[in-house]
């Protein structure tokens, strides 16, 4: 018959480590159940530490003896349960382990396990987000936009919502409004001005605007609430595509070859089924022979990238193409007989103002891109086949997010590898239904085309 263990352990300890700061620690953990003092016998174990290049401990000068005692109880019979044998040996794994003391040291953490496992990381969930936040605005709308957005986060707490801190959030985002009018409405071209005044007008007190917000909030009505936010923030996303009429930096003289795109655009693309079947019919409506999709394609963080799209749409080179579904992505067919532009891998990364080219993003490093893969319904290059440095010339994706195959904080294993250059933001729900064969009928550039700029052009 077995009993339990137990026994006394006391460990003493000062290590002594590069560039990691811990307290000269003396810690002693107790069993505190029956003993017996018939057969209890001490003995003692040492620890050594040795030196390695993937330990902190980088030189032997460093590592120390860890003299540990135990006192064991007497072990009735001799025997011991295994589960108490094991218990022990993890025990003196962790209280040996080279840990630092929490709160010491926090900023060394891996900035990946703040950004791949964190499960506070704010990124886009929708493409209309991840646009928004690409626009190169004026700093006091964009200070608005935050100010905004964080209520978004906060109306998805359930139950009692913090509409204390909403309000102060709009009460911020009017102040800066109104003090920063002149600022706002400079920023804007003098052929737009006028209309710029009249989205400002609109913005702080008009139906959708922020006073209407404000009230909302007061009344403590989270679905006018969620109404009167997404209206305000349509309002500054078009107040800031008008301060952003073009590019906010230079393209490298290497690049200038190459079709860019010096703003905002707009392609629609028509599904037709490859097999004669029907799209699940709209609200109310009847079955779809094809589906409609529309993409927003954003040249201020993708130039390149988006320039020659957009060049391939106009020239018809989409028309007819098969599409395929593999792996959490809808493909397109890779036609090597169109004349598209083998562009390098294009990325802007958060808080710079201009793309990095041949490179992808570290993620592991914290680095993540304006335009994030990680939403349904991004649109992004294939690799060439040649290099991993460019994108395919033709060939495209529509990526389908599963936040099940990514990190804690919901970020894509494949972020920051690919030049995403657009989301979809009108027919997402039609995604599922696109299967192995079905053709893309017709893609037309709708909206853009002043700002599509060709190599003969510039």
């Amino acid at each position: 018959m077995a009993f339990p263990l137990s026994s006394s352990i006391t460990l003493s300890f000062t290590p002594s480590t590069p560039k990691r700061h811990f307290l000269s620690t003396h810690l002693a953990f107790r069993f505190n159940q029956a003993r017996s003092q018939e057969n209890a016998r001490p003995f003692q174990l040492k620890v050594q530490c040795k030196a390695s290049k993937e330990a902190f401990v980088k030189d032997k000068s460093q590592c120390r003896n860890i003299p540990t005692s135990f006192n064991l109880s007497n072990l009735i019979n001799g025997t011991m349960k295994l589960e108490n044998v094991i218990a022990v040996i993890l025990i003196l794994a962790e209280i040996t382990s080279p840990l630092p003391l929490a709160g010491w040291d926090f900023w060394s953490i891996s900035p990946a396990n703040a950004v791949l496992y964190s499960p506070e990381t704010k990124l886009p969930r929708t493409g209309e987000l991840a646009l928004r936040r690409a626009i190169p605005a004026n700093t006091n709308m964009k200070a608005i936009q935050d100010s905004l957005e964080d209520i978004s986060y906060l109306l998805r707490i359930p139950q009692r919502k913090p509409y204390g801190t909403m309000e102060g959030n709009v009460k911020k985002a009017l102040k800066i409004a109104v003090d920063g009018k002149d600022s706002i409405l400079a920023s804007i071209p003098a052929d737009l001005r006028e209309k710029g005044s009249t989205l400002y007008s609109s913005l702080v007190d008009g139906k959708g605007g922020l006073e209407a917000l404000l009230k909302s909030i007061k009344d403590q009505d989270p679905d006018r609430v969620s109404v009167g936010l997404a209206s305000s923030l349509d309002t500054v996303a078009e107040l800031e595509l008008l301060q952003a009429p073009g590019l906010s930096f230079l393209l490298p003289e290497q690049y200038l070859k190459y079709p860019r795109l010096t703003g905002r655009a707009i392609v629609e693309l028509t599904i037709e089924k490859g097999d004669g079947s029907s799209f699940s019919p709209e609200a109310g409506g009847e079955l779809r022979k094809t589906a409609t999709i529309q993409v927003v394609l954003d040249g201020y963080s993708a130039p390149l990238t988006t320039g020659n799209f957009a060049k391939l749409v106009t020239d018809g080179a989409y028309d007819g193409t098969k599409l395929s579904c593999i792996n959490q992505a809808i493909i397109s067919e890779n036609d090597t007989g169109k004349n598209g532009y083998s562009v390098p891998l294009e990325i802007m990364p958060s808080g710079q103002f201009e793309p990095l080219y041949k490179t992808t993003l570290s993620v592991q490093d914290g680095e993540l891109p304006v335009l994030p893969l990680s939403v349904y319904g991004a649109v992004a290059m294939a690799h060439s086949e040649v290099s991993e440095e460019y994108s395919s010339p033709y060939q495209f994706f529509f990526y389908l997010y599963d936040k099940r195959n990514s990190g804690l904080g919901g970020i894509s294993f494949e972020e920051g590898q690919f030049s995403v250059f657009g989301y979809i933001t009108a027919g997402r729900e039609i995604l599922p239904q696109i299967k192995t064969g079905d053709v893309i009928k017709s893609a037309k550039l709708v909206e853009g085309r002043d700002r599509l700029v060709l190599p003969s052009e510039s």
